[in-house]
């Protein structure tokens, strides 16, 4: 068995790497932006109780918004 070293130095003796899965992108980013839109309303609830800062609901707006051109992206690919 040759030691990390030996496959740093020749990496042509190393397995060739398994194919990456193929994952749905766009599902992924709507359940990602649907959790951050969970996370507003739940910042937004307890800001209003006085319980939660509003950087928080700032936060998950950030996350939110983010997502949209991450959905974008996806869909493209």
């Amino acid at each position: 068995m040759p030691t990390i070293i030996e496959l740093l130095a020749h990496p042509e003796r190393r397995r060739p790497s398994p194919p990456a899965p193929r994952a749905d992108l766009v599902r992924v980013m709507l359940y990602g932006m649907a959790s951050w839109a969970l996370g507003l309303i739940l910042a937004v609830v307890l800001s209003w109780t006085g319980l939660w800062p509003w950087t928080s609901a700032a936060i998950c707006a950030v996350g939110l918004a983010l997502g949209l051109p991450g959905l974008l992206w996806a869909r493209r690919r």
